[in-house]
Order: structure tokens, then C-alpha cells, then sequence
């Protein structure tokens, strides 16, 4: 069994499933790219695109995690606390689109669901799981609290797309029993949840400590500055 994680193919789900699932896709982008506008300013944007771009070449590259099972990176942790959830699930979509348009990557009847796990779904998770966590960066301002979060956000987010994936399965799989892909696909996702978090938490702490400015996950730790009286 040959398992890469997590794109969906063509034929995987049923059509009526596929459709809610692009519906439900298109309705959080439209959320998405309405509060992106508060994410993004002329020193951020830059930054969403070179996240983007690596996101994708880091999806590129696979990983054994069992026999027969490689996974990648899915990157909507590492995304959304660099540059913001919304801003992330548009960079996120990005990928997912090109890939299955240019490497055939996921199928294009199932871009909805794979835009819905990986992109809402998993960006969501991983951006919630960061925020629960940050009050360790007041705690802990010089140690090692920022990979520690990006390592949880970044598992708990693969966890959350494959949830997503279980229960698009479960509802209109074409394939056999959820049940039986649910003990595998969840356990083979902690493994390759972890493999991400370890790359996540590298990557965050770099540009953490070349350019904090940047990373929008400190945004809320930042006094305001007050004008003198």
C-alpha cells in the first residue's frame, strides 16, 4: 500500500461529496481573502509569496514514515504562523491547485476536499493550536517556546486535515470502510505529523531570528508604541 499524504484522487469520493466539499472550499476562501486584507501590508505580502513557493517545494519532497508509507510536509502550520490563517489558506490553495493542474497531485474533482482539509481544515487547527501555546513565548521569551509551539501546531494540524479526509470518506467513500482506513490514515498522520513539526519548528525559528518583525504569530506580543506627551 502506497500511501502519500494527504492528496486526494480523482474518484476517491463520490460526486455529490466532492461538490459539497467544493462548495464548503470556496465558501472559506471567500472568508479567507476578505480578512487576508488585514494580514498583509507591504512588508508581509513578499513574505506569502516566498512561503507559498516553499511550501510548494517542501510538498515536493517525500519522506518514508512505514514500509510503503512517505508523507510531506502539507505546510499550513509553518504558513499561517509566519503569515496569518487567512493569508496561509490562500497560500495553501495556491499549491493545491497548481499541483494537481501541472503534476497531477491530488485530482481536480477532489481539489475541494483537498482545499477543505488542507488548507481550511488544517491551517485552522495548526493557527489554534499556536495562539493556545503563545503565552509560553512570555514565559519563555529566549528559550526554545517558539519551536515547541510550531511542533504542536504543525502535528496537530496534519492530524486535523486527515480527521478531514476521514470524514469526506466517510461520507461518500468509493473505496471501502472508513473504519479500516481510519486506524491507518490516523496513526501514519502522528508519524508524519511529527516529521513536520520538527521542519516546521526549524523553519519558524530561523526566520524568527533573522526577521521577528515578520512572523505574525508575535503580532499580538508587541506593545504598542505610545507617542511622547
Amino acid at each position: 500500500m502506497d500511501v502519500v499524504a494527504m492528496h486526494m484522487s480523482d474518484g476517491l469520493l463520490d460526486a455529490r461529496t466532492s461538490l459539497l466539499f467544493l462548495v464548503v472550499a470556496a465558501l472559506g476562501l471567500a472568508v479567507a481573502l476578505r480578512k487576508a486584507r488585514s494580514e498583509l501590508d507591504e512588508r508581509t505580502a513578499p513574505l506569502a509569496g516566498l512561503v507559498a513557493a516553499f511550501v510548494f517545494a517542501l510538498q515536493m519532497i517525500n519522506f518514508p514514515v512505514l514500509p510503503g508509507v512517505s508523507g510531506h510536509v502539507l505546510g499550513g502550520a509553518l504558513a499561517a504562523v509566519l503569515v496569518g490563517p487567512a493569508t496561509a489558506a490562500l497560500c495553501l490553495t495556491v499549491v493545491l491547485v497548481v499541483q494537481s493542474l501541472l503534476f497531477a497531485d491530488g485530482g481536480l474533482t477532489a481539489l475541494g476536499a483537498n482545499v477543505t482539509n488542507m488548507a481550511l481544515l488544517g491551517v485552522v487547527a495548526g493557527y489554534g493550536t499556536a495562539v493556545a501555546l503563545r503565552p509560553l513565548l512570555r514565559r519563555y521569551p529566549s528559550g526554545p517556546a517558539l519551536g515547541v509551539i510550531s511542533f504542536g501546531a504543525a502535528l496537530v494540524a496534519t492530524v486535523a486535515a486527515a480527521t478531514g479526509f476521514l470524514v469526506e470518506y466517510a461520507v461518500g467513500g468509493t473505496a471501502g470502510s472508513a473504519g479500516t482506513v481510519a486506524a491507518f490514515l490516523l496513526g501514519t498522520h502522528v508519524l508524519i505529523g511529527a516529521g513536520e513539526g520538527l521542519v516546521t519548528a526549524v523553519t519558524v525559528v530561523a526566520v524568527a531570528r533573522a526577521r521577528p518583525d515578520l512572523v505574525y504569530l508575535f503580532r499580538p506580543l508587541r506593545q504598542p508604541t505610545r507617542a511622547p506627551a
